[in-house]
């Protein structure tokens, strides 16, 4: 079985449904055929965020999330650390007349899609991983 947790860095944040969370993800991921070794979500500030962006992508801009894979091909288990911003989520789900709880679950299952190998920097990149994001949301029973 994999290993799925959740961290914060630099602000109190209770993740709510775990176990549910930690068994969606578990799905999403069999479906495409792949496994887990070890997920690491740490939730934390813009400011946090901003700075690992900085740091180790040179960019200089708010994100909602930053996925590190860390394998050395992704023919390995899943093994990532996954950052996401609270204060973005909060942001994101205002602007999109959306619930915080969704907004942080797409989020989440979006860096999930990135590890399966999924991208999102053309049009149509963007409008399949939506797409998976969609039907990935479409399981999670909260």
């Amino acid at each position: 079985m994999s290993d799925i947790h959740f961290f914060q860095e630099e602000i109190t944040f209770d993740l709510q449904h775990q176990t549910i969370l930690t068994q969606w993800i578990n799905h999403v991921v069999s479906l495409e055929k792949q496994e887990i070794d070890i997920i690491s979500f740490i939730y934390c500030s813009d400011n946090y965020l901003l700075d690992i962006n900085k740091t180790y992508l040179d960019h200089d801009y708010y994100t909602d999330i930053i996925t590190f894979d860390n394998r050395d091909s992704a023919e390995e288990p899943i093994n990532s650390d996954i950052f996401i911003s609270i204060d973005r989520i909060k942001d994101n789900a205002k602007t999109m007349n959306v619930t915080f709880e969704l907004e942080l679950h797409r989020v989440m299952v979006h860096g999930v899609l990135h590890l399966l190998g999924y991208k999102d920097k053309t049009d149509a990149e963007k409008n399949e991983m939506r797409e998976r994001e969609e039907a990935s949301l479409s399981l999670l029973q909260i």
